[in-house]
Parts: structure tokens; sequence; C-alpha cells
């Protein structure tokens, strides 16, 4: 798939979770579809669609707010500094036209820098500057963008334009030809620098506390330099992103917490086990406990959880956890990856004396990996496709308490159990998780031991 410029790109993927306070954590999705600057066998080939996992978390220091995320060096109620870093959505792929045979992959990438605001009754300003930190494009870009919020009940209306400057690294990386690329159909070129200008409207229903829905559509082009490449085809472009998001809670400021005594409670776990064979839905959570028989690996963990919400029967948790995978033996090295997530714990109680018996939880995030494992890379090369450090993370967990089973003070608060951990893309519909269908689970035993 190809993609609409970036710059109308990224401020149409702008969703409503910047005014929430610290501690908020929600999750959510999208779908974004446009149309490409790209030259296109046909006018279908350009309308894209694309699916977009969003993990949205507003705290002190730290942000996540979808495709953007970062850390506050300032923040007050009119300015904000951050150190940002955002996804680059834009890419080339050359078999999607015949056109494009001879051509290097133009790879979407991770930029990074800063990001400055100011928020005013006349409306927001926004200045950043940000590089490629993976390599690929090795450009830099500015943007300036104006935005104002028009409040009408549950319904907020955000009209925005945005001027955009990207170097001559950047701007040939996606838009030009090298000599060794040419054809006479497609001669050599190099635009060198070039600026965008892009305007659009974002809109949001808060359907309830909790829920979010949004619709946001942009609209942009290039200057001429971009329009005169080889590759481009329409002078301009669109782009719509619509979805919904849910907040699950406040972590520094819990208020859906109905017992004043578990306010502030977190829980911290360790865990360990081996690379399982099946997938964690409709194989492992049926009783299929095999060992994997593409990779014979460990992994060990140590999770920190913190209670966002409580309710009599389920409770919802915010979640950190550092993985340590064991792959020497297989030829991968040892190495670490990182989970962040939501967590959905329900208990189960003994139908005559109201006893907690067992717990069950579901959780949803987002993984990174400093290494692919490597079940991943051998199930992927198997199909063909392509990996991905990044991807989505799940997590089952059944467990039961230990005061059922002793009276040691230490054990009150403690619960032992099965833990699934599992990696994996949604079915290769995402760009922004590399277009991965597939992944890899692992089953491990647990203690965990609330504070």
């Amino acid at each position: 798939m190809l993609l609409a410029g970036t710059a109308t790109a990224q401020e149409v993927a702008e969703i409503p979770f910047f005014n929430a306070p610290p501690g908020a954590a929600a999750l959510g999705g999208g779908i974004r579809f446009g149309q490409s600057p790209y030259r296109a066998s046909d006018n279908e080939d350009q309308r894209q669609l694309d699916l977009i996992p969003l993990y949205l978390y507003e705290g002190k220091y730290l942000f996540a707010r979808g495709v953007s995320g970062g850390v506050h060096l300032f923040r007050n109620d009119s300015l904000e500094f951050n150190l940002y870093t955002r996804y680059r959505f834009q890419k080339l792929d050359p078999d999607s036209n015949e056109y494009y045979a001879g051509l290097e992959e133009r790879r979407q990438s991770l930029d990074a820098g800063f990001e400055f605001a100011i928020t005013k009754t006349w409306g927001e300003i926004t200045l950043d500057w940000v590089t490629d930190t993976l390599d690929r494009h090795k450009g830099q870009e500015a943007r300036v963008s104006y935005r104002y919020n028009f409040e009408r009940g549950p319904w907020t209306f955000s009209p925005y334009i945005n001027w955009t400057w990207q170097d001559d690294n950047l701007t040939n990386y996606y838009f030009g030809v090298s000599e060794d690329e040419a054809t006479p159909e497609r001669p050599a070129y190099l635009p060198g620098e070039s600026q965008w200008v892009s305007f659009g409207l974002n809109t949001a229903w808060q359907v309830s506390d909790r829920i979010v829905l949004f619709g946001n559509v942009g609209f942009g082009g290039a200057d001429g330099r971009v329009l005169d490449s080889p590759l481009v085809e329409e002078d301009g472009f669109s782009t719509m992103f619509v979805g919904g998001t849910y907040l699950f809670g406040n972590a520094r400021k819990p208020d859906y917490i109905g017992d004043p005594a578990r306010v502030g409670e977190w829980s911290w776990r360790v865990n360990y086990g081996y690379q399982a064979d099946g997938n964690i839905v409709s194989e492992i959570d049926q009783g299929d406990f095999s060992k994997s028989e593409v990779a014979d690996t460990n992994i060990g963990g140590l999770t920190f959880s913190k209670l966002l919400t409580a309710g009599e029967r389920v409770d919802f948790l915010g979640r950190v956890a550092w993985f340590r995978h064991f792959e020497e033996d297989e030829g991968n090295g040892d190495f670490s990856s990182y989970a962040a997530y939501i967590m959905a714990m329900g208990k189960g109680y003994s139908g005559w004396n109201n006893e907690e018996w067992f717990r069950w939880g579901f959780g949803f995030g987002m993984s990174y990996a400093e290494r692919v494992p490597i079940a991943e890379q051998r199930k992927q090369a198997a199909k063909g496709d392509n990996t991905s450090h990044f991807l989505n993370y799940l997590e089952m967990t059944v467990d039961f308490p230990l005061r059922r089973v002793s009276q040691a003070k230490w054990l009150q608060g403690c619960y032992a159990g099965l833990t699934i951990v599992h990696r994996s893309g949604i079915f290769g519909t995402s760009d922004f998780l590399g277009d991965v269908a597939g992944g890899a689970d692992w089953l491990t035993a647990h203690l965990e031991c609330t504070q």
C-alpha cells in the first residue's frame, strides 16, 4: 500500500486525548484511508485502507497518543515542550505497480525531535522538528500548525491548517529517482527540499465519560518540485481517519474505585516459561500446552501493575512488563522485550460463601523486542512474510489466591497461576505494525503479589 503525504496523514491521525488528566490510560483503534500522490495504474489503487491500533497514556512526564509519543520536558495549562517521536507512515512498494520495477523500496520510519505547543483562547499553535531515527530517509522535517477547538455539548470540532518543510534527503528518498533506478519511462530526478500545505477538520463525539468516537478529514498538496517527480501523478491528496477510544481510568487520581482502601493499589509479578506451539486463541486457551516445534526457547519476565478502575467483578489495570528472551541455543542470542498494556482482571467467587476462588485476566497493548524472536523469524520466513520489532501484545492469565492454601502473612495478597504471552500483528492489516500477519506465544507460570 502507498500512503498520502505525511503532512496531511499526521494531522488527521491526531485524536481527542490531549486534554486527558495526567495518569489517564485508554485504548482505541481507527481506520485510515485516502489518496496517494504516487502514480497508480488506476484510481482504485490510490484509495488506501489501514487499521491503526491506538495505545494512549497521558502521564506527568510520559505520553503516548496513538502514532506519536514522548516525554514532557515542560508543561502547564498553556505551554508544552516535549521530547517527541512519531511514526512516519509514508512508503512506496515497488511491487505495487509495474511502473516501479527496479526501484528501491521506500520504507516507513520513526522520527524523533522536539515539539512546542502554546494554547490560548484564540487557538493552539504547534511547532515541531524531527529527524530520522532508523537511518532510512536520513532527513529532517519541520512543521508549524494552527488549530482551533469548538465545543458544542458532547461534540468537538477542530479545524486546522499547517505548513511543513522537508529537507532534500527526506524529499529525495520518497520522491526522487536515482541514476541506477532510471528508465526511459522514468528518468532520473532529485527534487531537493520541499514544502507542503494541508488543512482539514477533526471531530469528536463524547458518547460517555469513557467512550469517544472521532472522524477526521484532511486535504493537502506539495510544491512543484515534488509534483514534477516521475513518481507523482496527483497534484493533491486527501486522507480520512475514523475510529474510537475507551478510557479505562486514571493511575494518578483514580475516580472509579469504590473501596478507598484500594486507591493506589499496585502489584508486581514474576513469570517464567517456554515457547508454545499453539496460538493464544483457539489452541492454548483450550488446553494445548505443547512446546513449539519451531524453536526451543524460554522467557522470563517482571511486571508492575497499577489499579486504574475497580469493579465488583472486573478491575482494569495499567501494566508495564520487561521480558528476557533466552534464545542463545537457537542462534538468536539473549535479548529483552518490553510491553505496555491494559489488563482486565476478573474474579470468580464461590456460590455459597462469596469467597474469591480464582482470577482471570485479558490484556491488550503494545510490545517492542530488541531482536525479533526466532520463532517469529522462522514462521514468517516459511510464509515469505516480513517481521517487525514492534507488534501488538496480548496476554491471558488465570491464577488462584495463595491465602487459600497458606496462612503465611506475606502470601495473603499473592496469587499463583499461568500467563500466556503473545506478540503478533493484527492479521497483516496494519502499516503501524509492519503489515505482519503472525506472531509467537509463550506459556509461563507466575507469582503475583498485590501491595
